[in-house]
């Protein structure tokens, strides 16, 4: 007569022999029998975990702009205002020596004068609203572009403090803002590289 597998963990239980002590029920396998099963609260057994991504790098988390380059931005927004400023006063000009008779061939000249700073002007304050308002997505086209305008700007700042040295003081005050200016636009595109070079997802 059988009694079916004695090894079987869910047969009847076995009868034990005479003399011999009770045996325990044996409790059914967990899955994975025979190999060592991950301790409890501790993820990651098997495997390593990776490292924490850091802020501001990865999908979804954009690098912040730097400080400077900020401060960069807000400076070529103020200089594109005092470029049209300058623009709409050198307009003004203009139309006050358009309406006067008494001009000659040199009133003409220097009319004709004007307007070319005005256009200028005009130009280079619709270049400094760009490239500011581009800085934000921009790539190393635009850093080259703004570092570019930035010594520029210093190389007339200088001949400016030259000149209003010599003539007035206030052509000599103007440039010392300006040459401010450009001295920290281009000091921004210079360390900010990593912005502009940043990785976009």
């Amino acid at each position: 007569m059988s009694f079916g597998d004695p090894n079987n963990p869910y047969g009847p239980p076995q009868q034990p022999q005479p003399g011999q002590p009770p045996q325990q029920p044996q409790q059914p396998q967990q899955p994975g029998y025979g190999y060592p099963t991950a301790p409890q609260g501790q993820p990651g057994y098997h495997y390593p975990q990776a490292p924490p991504v850091p802020q501001g790098y990865g999908y979804g988390a954009p690098m912040q702009m730097p400080g400077i380059v900020q401060t960069a931005r807000v400076l070529l927004f103020v200089l594109a205002g005092f470029q049209f400023l300058a623009a709409v006063i050198f307009g003004i000009l203009i139309g006050a020596a358009s309406s006067s008779d008494a001009l000659d061939d040199s009133g003409d000249t220097a009319a004709g004068v004007v307007a070319l700073v005005a256009l200028l002007m005009l130009a280079l304050g619709s270049l400094s609203v760009f490239l500011g308002v581009k800085m934000r997505n921009g790539r190393g086209g635009i850093r080259i572009t703004t570092m570019v305008y930035a010594s520029l700007m210093i190389l007339g700042s200088v001949v400016n403090i030259v000149r209003g040295a010599m003539a007035t003081g206030a052509g000599a005050f103007g440039g010392v803002i300006s040459l401010a200016f450009g001295i920290t636009i281009l000091s921004a595109m210079i360390s900010g590289g990593a912005w502009f070079n940043r990785p976009r997802y």
